[in-house]
């Protein structure tokens, strides 16, 4: 009885994890953000982030990011409710506090990529927003800040929820 206890209070142990995996986040809506005056994140990092938007935090975007020095690659899916989802590949570079990136990704059974930029700091990563362009596809607005917050998430358990 002793060794199926202490096998579950070791299951459990490793089960709890990292207290800092949390789905809940917010949007800053309306302006640039303080992303850039936390300190720095160190160079080689794998961190995941995840933002809720809508009126019930019914749709989530959940950025993977692997950072080895001045490389970055990792996944992105944007998951809206009732619509249909883009799931992809971020490849790109690290240039300080800004992530430059493609993202590769699949929608209703068509391939195609968006050039997008981030801001990483220890604490959140934060996303200058799409626009429409001259062609009608989705470009960053390079003229806006970064408006689109993510926190520090999980993003299986973000992207699972929201399938």
């Amino acid at each position: 009885m002793k060794k199926y206890f202490l096998i579950s209070v070791l299951a459990l142990a490793s089960c709890a994890g990292n207290s800092d995996k949390k789905t809940d986040t917010t949007t800053v809506a309306g302006g640039d953000t303080s992303a850039g005056s936390a300190a720095a994140p160190s160079q080689d990092r794998d961190q995941c982030f995840v933002l809720t938007e809508g009126t019930a935090g019914q749709d989530t975007t959940a950025v993977h990011l692997v950072i080895a020095g001045d490389k970055v690659t990792g996944e992105m899916k944007w998951s809206p409710k009732e619509k249909d989802s883009r799931k992809g590949t971020l490849t790109g570079a690290v240039n300080g506090d800004e992530v430059k990136a493609v993202w590769s990704f699949m929608q209703e059974g068509v391939k195609d990529s968006i050039n997008v930029v981030f801001k990483l700091s220890a604490q959140e990563l934060a996303q200058k927003p799409l626009k429409a362009g001259a062609d009608g596809r989705q470009v960053t607005d390079e003229s806006k800040g970064y408006t689109l917050i993510y926190k520090p998430g999980n993003c299986e358990t973000s992207a699972a929820a929201r399938r």
